[in-house]
């Protein structure tokens, strides 16, 4: 993964990103507005695009409808990303983009364990083909692991052949290692398009935007980011931060500072369940 590419070319890149609107999963996720030719469901984040290469007890119990995934059907194709929960009261999401690595993931998922919290981790392949250990141990915590493709492109650049193996080849990657394929996919940027939606299907996954975007890749500083996800945070809210693509000391410390405190608020940091459709 490039890291250190300039902000310029990362606004870039978001500025060119397509995307679509939202649609609800089966009663347990709900739509952001905007259809097929909609704006952007929030600002693009993450690092540049890379050029694709060849593969090489919790505290809080899961809620109704949550918890590990229970062998679910092929989902429908959507013309949209899935934003938030809904109905499950003072639900939250946390989920983090672009890793494993391991300078910072091992941190996040300390600082997880700690507070007995399940995320969602959305791993490029190339990464985690390079930490392999990182992604077992987030398994063996609990938490979901989905497709974030394998070099992190800009899927709305590619064909249709180049965007099915970018994320075919990370769910064969996650499925070795971790025994099961991915159900959940999050285009990278937020640029999803028809192809994205069609092979995602094909593979088994839906696709999950989010609803509060960090913008912890800017490095806005620890104190932000807080700010950021505390005033955020509200029943069915899925907070997009990251755990790789550059500096991610700021997302480290954060996660220490707000975590304690969503949860003393009488907030649940779940994760969502895939149901049989």
């Amino acid at each position: 993964m490039k890291k250190d590419q300039s902000l310029t070319r990362r606004k870039a890149l978001m500025a060119g990103a397509g995307a679509l609107g939202a649609a609800a999963a089966a009663g347990l996720l709900t739509p952001g507005p905007g259809g097929e030719a909609g704006p952007p469901a929030a600002p693009a984040p993450g690092p540049p695009a890379r050029r694709p290469r060849e593969p090489s007890a919790y505290r809080l119990q899961p809620l109704a409808g949550h918890g590990p995934p229970a062998a679910p059907g092929r989902p429908p194709v959507r013309r949209a990303p899935l934003l938030r929960l809904s109905g499950l009261g003072r639900a939250m999401v946390l989920t983090f983009d672009d890793g494993p690595d391991p300078r910072y993931t091992p941190d996040i998922l300390r600082t997880l364990r700690e507070y007995d919290v399940r995320a969602m981790f959305f791993v490029c392949g190339e990464m985690a083909a390079g930490h392999p250990g990182l992604l077992t141990e987030m398994a063996e915590d609990g938490h979901v692991v989905g497709n974030h493709t394998w070099s992190h492109p800009l899927l709305t650049r590619l064909s249709r052949a180049a965007v099915r193996t970018e994320m075919e080849s990370t769910s064969d990657l996650v499925e070795e290692v971790c025994g099961a394929r991915p159900l959940w996919f999050r285009a990278p940027y937020g640029a999803w398009n028809r192809a994205a939606f069609q092979l995602g299907a094909e593979l088994g996954m839906e696709p999950l935007a989010w609803t509060v975007d960090t913008l912890d890749w800017t490095e806005p500083g620890t104190r932000t980011i807080v700010d950021r996800v505390e005033g955020g945070a509200g029943p069915g809210v899925v907070v997009l931060a990251h755990d790789a693509g550059g500096d991610r000391s700021q997302s480290v410390r954060a996660l220490r500072d707000y975590l304690p405190h969503l949860l003393d608020a009488g907030y649940h940091l779940t994760v969502p369940r895939r149901h049989q459709v």
